[in-house]
């Protein structure tokens, strides 16, 4: 499955971009990320993002654009050398992400970027020091993200960019597990929080 939708994002990447308008290629790169609601701090959990994406110009100082993109977000407990209680946690989540956005020139190489993710969830996993977690102990994840973001591009080649984008659920990846839950909407749920750092490579520049 996840090779046909990489199949199908570089054969559309590379039909869109024929189109004299149209900027396209692929995209790589990092996550950095946590879950809001969870009882871990710090953007622990590294993630892989590699796609495609197609842009134009709208005006000489607006641009839009949209990708397909595999995104690996999740969370992770750090363990530190004097943790009182030094288990293991990692929840590991994968995405197919389509992001759509709208940027806006400061200068004649950098973008401010403003937009919104929806994501599909292909997989969502957790371990401890024993391993992935039983069926029985298994809270589900919801099957969709929405995720609006932030962020900045800037040309360091003429036909390679640098992304760095700041993103945060606003519909949850799953409701609270076990005792700890609340009456309030963000207390209650978890939702990814993202940064993420990618390379964008021009195709048809």
């Amino acid at each position: 499955m996840k090779n046909i939708l990489i199949l199908f994002t570089l054969l559309t990447v590379t039909y869109v971009a024929k189109a004299q308008r149209f900027q396209g290629g692929i995209l790589g790169g990092f996550n950095a990320s946590q879950v809001e609601g969870d009882s871990f701090k710090g953007y622990n959990k590294p993630g892989i993002i590699a796609g495609g994406f197609v842009q134009t110009d709208i005006t000489p100082a607006i641009i839009a654009g949209m990708e397909i993109k595999y995104s690996q977000k999740g969370s992770r407990k750090r363990i530190k050398p004097k943790d009182p209680e030094p288990e293991k946690y990692i929840m590991r989540l994968g995405y197919i992400d389509i992001p759509l956005f709208i940027g806006f020139r400061t200068h004649e190489q950098g973008a401010i970027l403003a937009g919104i993710t929806p994501g599909y969830l292909i997989h969502g996993k957790e371990f401890n020091e024993l391993g992935e977690f039983p069926e029985e102990d298994r809270h589900p994840f919801n099957n969709f993200d929405l995720q609006p973001f932030l962020g900045f591009q800037y040309d360091i080649l003429d036909n390679v960019r640098l992304d760095l984008r700041f993103a945060l659920s606003v519909i949850p990846i799953r409701g609270h597990p076990g005792e700890h839950a609340t009456n309030y909407y963000w207390l209650n749920n978890q939702f990814n929080n993202v940064i993420s750092l990618a390379l964008y490579y021009n195709i048809n520049y």
